[in-house]
């Protein structure tokens, strides 16, 4: 069989510089080269600061760069002396979640690789194999043809997006009605049936893969003359979308209908904890929805960098003219950005939002002072922020009848919560 001493791949972005690290790491007789056309981003990838955040990725990196693992804007050379180029050979997709990618890649649930079914195909199929299996048990690693490879990724991300809308639609029932939706999302999840994973309410999942993998599985259906099963799941993204908006809807109605002129603090802007990814973050969107109704947002968070924030938040889809100069503020720490604020928002699960000092921050802001936990992070801490005196709001259940209580005005909202988003993701 052949085997593979020199592997290309052609990407250093968040899928692969982890993965063909990892590869590197694990497999210290392969020579791996990860090659890009962004220059900076090489150069950042041969540097002390990596250019994205991964818990692990440094060292991984570190242990393996300049001995079998190189980041290179050579692209040319690195495909001619490649035995295994990626991307471009075989089908082989990530099933990688940011924040946990290096301990997803050193023990993954499974290695998914597809090929031709040509006696070329296979070959190499059995060739990548013999890259993984240095680590992988061989029970784990799956061969399939290309398009149950293909179909299988978009698949997987789908039924994950799915399970999201399903418990972010619950939360909304239980808003109505009084249940706790983690209390319900507890109670399903005890089903073996079911089981508990990815039934976590929030104000809507972002990232890279999950909206992306949805629309191109709906792009297909379409294409492939089958409209009800796309209707089915463009449904997910269109629940994803209402709770982004019913969530900034909210804010605005307990601010006394109006957030025109308040400070507003966004804590957390990432899509999710343990990365400084914000592709497709919900954060984007709750702070468009606010600029649009005159809020200064003032954001922190503490792995997306300034510039990052301010070129999300001036696309075209989002922002007009100067909004984001004269709207939004970058603090350097959670205690400036709270200071002074009418409201509190969290859009992002980071651990360090559970530790604040809210005595210290419930002093320096506006009264009422409310808190928006977009992310549920706050749960064990209501009676003690109640007595501090914050007045809070959480996604899929009503904190207290004591709170100034969130009444939705008769009127109509000023964005309608059934419009799709301005911005609308290309397929």
């Amino acid at each position: 069989m052949f085997e593979i001493k020199k592997i290309c791949c052609i990407g250093a972005g968040y899928v692969g510089g982890p993965t063909c690290s990892v590869i590197a790491h694990m497999c210290p007789e392969i020579r791996v080269t990860v090659v890009d056309v962004n220059e900076s981003r090489i150069n950042a990838w041969n540097s002390p600061t990596l250019p994205i955040y991964e818990p692990g990725l440094k060292e991984v990196v570190e242990s393996c760069r300049g001995k079998n693992l190189f980041f290179s804007t050579n692209i040319d050379d690195a495909i001619k002396e490649a035995d295994l180029v990626f991307i471009s050979v075989l089908s082989n997709p990530e099933f990688l979640a940011e924040g946990t990618a290096i301990k997803d890649l050193k023990n993954p649930d499974r290695v998914l690789i597809g090929g031709d079914e040509t006696p070329e195909g296979q070959r190499a199929v059995q060739a990548l194999c013999a890259v993984y299996e240095h680590w992988v048990p061989r029970e784990k690693i799956l061969t399939t043809n290309t398009w149950s490879s293909e179909l299988s990724k978009l698949a997987a991300n789908a039924f994950l997006a799915q399970r999201i809308s399903s418990i972010n639609s619950i939360s909304a029932l239980c808003e109505a009605t009084g249940a706790d939706v983690e209390e319900v999302a507890t109670a399903i999840g005890m089903d073996q049936r079911i089981g508990n994973k990815f039934l976590k309410a929030s104000v809507g999942f972002g990232g890279s893969c999950f909206q992306k993998d949805v629309l191109n599985l709906v792009y297909l259906c379409e294409a492939l003359n089958l409209p009800e099963v796309a209707r089915y799941w463009q449904q997910v993204i269109d629940m994803n979308d209402y709770q982004r908006r019913r969530f900034a809807s909210r804010i605005i109605d307990s601010l006394f209908n109006t957030v025109t002129d308040k400070k507003i603090a966004i804590l957390g802007f990432a899509f999710k904890k343990d990365t400084g990814d914000t592709r497709e973050s919900s954060s984007i969107y709750i702070s468009k929805y606010l600029m649009d109704e005159g809020a200064h947002l003032h954001i922190y968070d503490p792995k997306v960098p300034r510039e990052q924030i301010v070129v999300d938040l001036s696309h075209p889809g989002v922002s007009e003219d100067d909004q984001v100069s004269r709207l939004v503020t970058i603090s350097k720490d959670p205690y400036e950005a709270c200071d002074g604020a009418h409201a509190v928002v969290i859009c992002t699960e980071w651990d360090m939002f559970k530790e604040l000092d809210y005595e210290r921050i419930h002093k320096k802001m506006l009264k009422p002072a409310f808190i928006f936990d977009g992310r549920r992070v706050l749960d064990g801490l209501h009676s003690e922020l109640q007595t501090i005196g914050f007045q809070i709001e959480t996604i899929g259940k009503k904190v207290s009848s004591k709170r100034i209580p969130y009444a939705p005005s008769g009127e109509i909202p000023k964005f309608s919560l059934q419009d799709p988003p301005n911005k609308k993701p290309k397929v």
